[in-house]
C-alpha cells in the first residue's frame, strides 16, 4: 500500500509542477480565451468544441459547465456544442474520420463564432482539418494542446494556443480540467454581473 501512496504523491507533484510551468507560461493566455468567450457571448455567438478519445470528454466537460452551470446556476445557459457520437461514427463511416469535426465545424460554426480544438499531441488530422474549415468560415480559432503544440502551432491554425507544459498525457488533460474551470470561472462571473 505504501508503494501506490508514494506513487499518488509523485504523481501530484509532477501535476504541480506541470500547473506552474504552464500558468508561467499561459495565465494571460487563460485570460485572454476567457475575455474572447465573453465578448463572443455577448455578441450572440457560440462556442464549438471538439476532441477525440479523452479530449472528447474534455469537450462535453467544458460544454457541460457553460451550458449548465459551473458555479452559478441563476445565470443563463450559454451556448457550447460538442458533436455528437451518432454524426461523428456516420461522418466517419460515409466519408473519412478526418472529415467528422470538419463536417460539425461545416454545419454549426459561423463568422465570428469560436471553435475549440483539444489535441493532446496537436497532430490529430481531424482537428486540424476542421480547424481549416473553421478558418474558412471565419470562426476563431482556439486549441488546446500538450507540450510544443504540434502540427496546430506549426500551421498556425490557432487563434490562441494553450500548449500545457507536458507531453504526458495524463498531466495534460489534467492540466487542461484546471484551465477550463479557471475560464468557466471567468466567464460566469462576468457574464453574471453583466460587466
Amino acid at each position: 500500500m505504501s508503494k501506490n501512496i508514494e506513487t499518488l504523491m509523485e504523481h501530484y507533484r509532477e501535476l504541480q509542477e506541470v500547473l506552474e510551468k504552464t500558468l508561467d507560461l499561459h495565465n494571460n493566455t487563460i485570460l485572454t480565451i476567457a475575455e474572447k468567450i465573453i465578448k463572443a457571448y455577448r455578441n450572440s455567438k457560440k462556442l464549438i468544441i471538439f476532441g477525440n478519445g479523452g479530449s472528447y470528454a474534455d469537450a462535453l466537460h467544458f460544454a457541460g459547465e457553460l451550458e449548465g452551470a459551473y458555479r452559478n446556476r441563476n445565470r443563463p445557459a450559454l451556448p457550447a456544442l460538442v458533436p455528437n457520437p451518432a454524426a461523428v461514427t456516420a461522418i466517419a463511416n460515409d466519408f473519412n474520420y478526418d472529415q467528422t469535426f470538419k463536417r460539425f465545424v461545416e454545419a454549426n460554426a459561423n463568422q465570428k463564432d469560436i471553435v475549440i480544438g483539444i489535441s493532446t499531441s496537436g497532430n490529430s488530422k481531424n482537428i486540424l482539418v476542421a480547424l481549416e474549415e473553421a478558418r474558412r468560415k471565419k470562426a476563431a480559432t482556439f486549441a488546446f494542446t500538450g507540450e510544443g503544440g504540434g502540427e496546430i502551432k506549426k500551421r498556425g491554425l490557432a487563434d490562441i494556443l494553450l500548449n500545457v507544459a507536458s507531453s504526458d498525457t495524463p498531466r495534460i488533460q489534467e492540466a487542461y480540467k484546471f484551465a477550463f474551470h479557471e475560464i468557466c470561472d471567468i466567464v460566469e462571473r462576468v457574464l453574471s454581473q453583466g460587466t
